[in-house]
């Protein structure tokens, strides 16, 4: 019987062991079972480039100066208890493999990397030939990084990455969520997919069924940005995961409010929690690169709150340890019509 330690908690993670024993995610370096993922954050980054695609390139920055700044925050999320950490910087905005790995090894914690791209902010982190390549052609992109590698490493996405603003979505972004529906059907990889608001995700799930991919291959990512509660159950049960990943110091009433009305619902087993916190901000000189968002709130703060809200010990496990291992484990995922 494993326990998982949590500042003035014990939480019994073997009472909600994800879904399946054959359930495995692929970190940066390499597969681990679902039930060895522990305490986990599913949504965020160590480091981002926000210069745009078409002037992105390596070398802007010294590897072994972000690392030393990102490594005591992954250690203080290790010492609070956390073991598993989604890293969310797409390709064209800041994504390294190489680091991810440096700071996997010297910290302790799993990180999962990803595939894809990010459509949102006007399009401004989307490569000249995603405007031009269609569907297939993108999704054959991320097809290779999972069975070849990212940039010319060994090391392989666990996930896809996405984004779009709010609803409609513009025809690129369309095309980039059909080309992740081709792309799951192929690897298995979770699509999570950054948006504005709730008309543009159930956009986005709209197309997925075209493909005939299941709602639980995706996830809402920054469903707060809804603020009609309706959406996220109805998103919820239709199969997908509802990802509010902005938590802070300053609204751990709020999270503890949409833990809540997901359990209240009858959706806590869709529900995903982060703090989308970070980062190392490439161009910004010291000591801007200073300001660096921690990853305990969670640990520290939040959980607390939620067990003197009632939550019980396996309800708190299946947000921070059983969830995610469903929502991110690689397998293909099938739209079942009635």
């Amino acid at each position: 019987m494993k326990w998982f330690i949590l500042p003035g908690l014990f939480v019994l993670l073997s009472a909600c062991t994800p879904g399946s024993d054959d359930q495995r995610l692929m970190t940066v370096n390499g597969w681990i079972d679902a039930n060895q993922l522990g305490f986990t954050l599913p949504h965020e980054h160590v480091l981002v480039d926000f210069i745009g695609a078409d002037s992105i390139r390596p070398g802007r920055y010294n590897q072994d100066s972000a690392f030393n700044k990102i490594l005591p925050y992954l250690a203080e999320f290790r010492n609070a208890g956390g073991a598993t950490l989604f890293e969310c910087t797409p390709a064209f905005l800041g994504r390294d493999p190489e680091l991810l790995k440096r700071l996997a090894d010297a910290s302790g914690i799993q990180i999962i990397s990803n595939t894809g791209y990010y459509g949102a902010a006007s399009e401004k982190f989307l490569p000249s030939h995603a405007f031009t390549e269609s569907s297939e052609e993108l999704a054959a992109r991320w097809v290779n990084e999972w069975n070849n590698g990212i940039d010319g490493t060994s090391i392989r996405p666990g996930f896809m990455k996405l984004s779009a603003d709010k609803g409609p979505l513009t025809a690129t972004q369309e095309k980039t969520i059909h080309a992740a529906a081709i792309a799951h059907l192929e690897t298995g990889l979770t699509i999570a997919v950054h948006n504005g608001d709730g008309a543009a995700a159930l956009q986005e799930l709209s197309i997925l069924q075209e493909h005939g991919v299941s709602a639980e291959a995706f996830v809402w990512v920054h469903a707060q940005n809804e603020k009609d509660p309706a959406l996220h159950k109805s998103a919820a049960m239709q199969g997908a995961w509802i990802e509010f990943d902005g938590l802070n110091e300053t609204n751990v009433d709020e999270y503890t409010v949409y833990a809540r009305r997901a359990r209240d619902e009858g959706y806590l087993n869709k529900l995903l929690i982060s703090h989308d916190a970070g980062w190392y901000q490439v161009g910004d000189p010291e000591p801007a690169v200073g300001v660096f968002r921690g990853y305990v709130v969670l640990a520290t703060a939040l959980v607390p709150a939620l067990a003197s809200e009632g939550f019980t010990k396996e309800e708190i496990s299946m947000i921070t340890f059983k969830n995610p291992g469903n929502a991110f484990s690689v397998r293909i995922r099938k739209w079942k019509q009635d």
